[in-house]
């Protein structure tokens, strides 16, 4: 399945075309909060290569609600370890205009079904803390908290903790 059309958005992989919109979206993330904790947002270039990358060995992808680029989601290596491989960190964005639509969960939806049918064992979300909205919809899609690593990320002058959620994705052994 390559795309999927749920309620009024198109989820789709994401393209290289697709960077400049990805990379407008998460500006504001880098550049007004801690939820990330680059501290320069990437250029629509380098958002390209990471899409590009990441695409090589998991699902990126964006959905489109009325033709624009409103969400993104994608899986990532969890460690570079071995023992790792069918671990996999997940993250999603939703522009400013379309948060608390629902978006978020459909992104989460498909990029969640698509690792599980790509012999992904375990989902991962870190989240900058505090962050509850964030929390909720992690909640909502069945993650159960982790665990708290206290004071790892500094950004904007302060020390900010950051916590592990997690989420099976296969109900049989994974190998």
């Amino acid at each position: 399945m390559n795309q999927a059309m749920t309620d009024d958005c198109l989820i789709r992989p994401a393209r290289a075309d697709d960077a400049s919109d990805i990379a407008d979206i998460y500006r504001p993330i880098v550049m007004e909060t801690a939820i990330s904790f680059e501290t320069e947002p990437p250029c629509p270039q380098e958002m390209a290569n990471r899409i590009e990358t990441c695409s090589r060995t998991h699902p990126y992808l964006v959905a489109i609600r009325n033709n624009i680029i409103a969400g993104y989601a994608y899986g990532s290596f969890f460690r570079p370890r071995p023992a790792y491989a069918k671990s996999a960190e997940v993250t999603v964005y939703v522009s400013q205009a379309e948060r608390g639509k629902g978006i978020a969960r459909l992104l989460y939806g498909q990029l969640l079904s698509r690792l599980g049918d790509h012999g992904f064992h375990t989902a991962l979300a870190a989240i900058a803390l505090p962050n509850e909205p964030s929390i909720r919809l992690h909640e909502t899609v069945g993650f159960k908290k982790a665990g708290i690593f206290h004071e790892v990320g500094y950004k904007f002058g302060q020390w900010h903790d950051v916590g592990w959620w997690q989420k099976p994705l296969a109900t049989e052994k994974t190998q």
